[in-house]
């Protein structure tokens, strides 16, 4: 378990270990990689509920907003995606908000900590200097807008695919296809819920959220449509991709039975004069009998193919 406390002192922010959490003023201390002894030394200063500190340490948490008598309980999730957008990393992340100190705990690092944490460096007075309450709209918000690289990076991806798809279908690109919508709806499930969380702290009159702090959760709430709005419009991209695959392998398999066709009406009557001018035939013998049969054998299918494609059907 590691501990990373940020404070602001006497206007400006110190960061450190646990050596800090005995300073005055706001507080925001990052915990990565909870265990259950340091998460109950952290409820003992600040008198944490025991069901939060359990839900700390066993992930796969709902999105929520919970009130507790010193506190409230926020769990957020998101998301990073590797080379393969598909490849998602969920990050969960369960916040207490006090008076006047912020704790986030998560399990794996998260690169967007240290943003927030240079932005506090930088401009104290603007960012922990407006209260604790502020600092965790600047979580909620980086990690939002973590999302939006994926989900454009997806819509990418599907451009490219339905390109791919009307050039030349492959079977490889429906494998992706369900891949791809896996992966949406992993994404729906997690982040749907997170706009009632968000809203909610959109509101006035939440314990420790103050008034000129719920118009930036608001902006995160926005921001949260506008992801839900992408996730729809992927759902459609993806039916469409999915028709247009099928389609072009219908209207492949359609030319090649065609051609088939073709192929069996060009030699369907080479067939019938070869049986019905069969060796038991004497009148064969005879020359001129024998130069018409193969009059027809070559002329008849070159008649056929000229007649075809006077009617475009090759």
């Amino acid at each position: 378990m590691k501990i990373q406390v940020c404070v602001l002192h006497q206007d400006r922010v110190l960061s450190g270990g646990e050596e800090l959490l005995d300073l005055p003023g706001t507080k925001w201390i990052d915990v990565l990689g909870p265990t259950e002894e340091g998460m109950q030394r952290l409820a003992e200063r600040y008198e944490l509920h025991r069901l939060a500190v359990e839900d700390c340490l066993h992930l796969d948490q709902r999105p929520k907003l919970e009130e507790y008598p010193t506190h409230q309980f926020i769990v957020l999730q998101g998301f990073t995606a590797g080379q393969n957008i598909c490849d998602l990393t969920l990050h969960e992340h369960h916040f207490f908000l006090g008076p006047d100190w912020l704790i986030s705990v998560h399990e794996f690092p998260f690169a967007a900590h240290d943003e927030v944490r240079r932005r506090l460096e930088s401009d104290p007075r603007g960012t922990i200097g407006r209260g604790a309450d502020f600092v965790l709209y600047l979580m909620a918000d980086v990690l939002m807008d973590r999302q939006f690289p994926i989900l454009d990076a997806f819509s990418d991806e599907l451009e490219d695919m339905e390109v791919a798809i009307f050039k030349k279908p492959d079977k490889a690109q429906l494998q992706r296809i369900f891949e791809l919508k896996r992966m949406l709806v992993t994404f729906r499930r997690v982040l749907s819920p997170q706009r009632d969380v968000v809203g909610l702290m959109a509101r006035r009159g939440i314990p420790h959220v103050h008034d000129r702090t719920t118009l930036y959760f608001r902006d995160v709430y926005d921001h949260l449509v506008r992801l839900y709005e992408q996730i729809d419009a992927g759902r459609d991209l993806l039916g469409n991709a999915m028709d247009g695959y099928l389609s072009m392998v219908a209207n492949r398999t359609n030319d090649i039975t065609k051609q088939l066709t073709i192929f069996a009406t060009i030699f369907l009557p080479l067939s019938f004069i070869v049986g019905f001018f069969g060796q038991n035939f004497d009148v064969l013998s005879h020359r001129g009998f024998y130069y018409a049969m193969w009059v027809m054998i070559i002329v008849f299918p070159i008649g056929l193919v000229f007649w075809f494609r006077n009617k475009k059907w090759i």
